[in-house]
């Protein structure tokens, strides 16, 4: 099933942080609610968001990420900040799993 946020060809296009595509298809609606959907449909293309959204399920899994801790949201956004390249590399260590009581 094709992403509805992937715009149509010939549709608007972004100049892309990640992968560095001049006039790469932009996302047609904002991937996520408030100001980071927006900074995302503004510098991230449509082709590096569906590989984040593959890349998501991973991180998820491999780090066991519990929704119901808050960390676990703040932990999946410094992962999907850094694979999307948004913010500057600050050599700063993303924390892992958060600690099982």
């Amino acid at each position: 099933m094709a992403d509805p946020t992937a715009g149509p060809a010939g549709a608007a296009t972004v100049d892309c942080a990640r992968c560095h595509r001049k006039e790469a298809p932009a996302l047609r609606k904002p991937p996520l609610y408030g100001p980071m959907g927006k900074e995302i449909q503004a510098r991230v293309c449509a082709d590096c968001w569906a590989e984040w959204q593959k890349a998501e399920v991973m991180v998820i899994n491999e780090l066991r990420l519990n929704f119901m801790d808050p960390a676990s949201q703040e932990i999946l956004t410094r992962h999907m900040r850094e694979f999307l390249l948004l913010d500057p590399p600050t050599g700063v260590p993303i924390p892992g799993p958060p600690e099982q009581p």
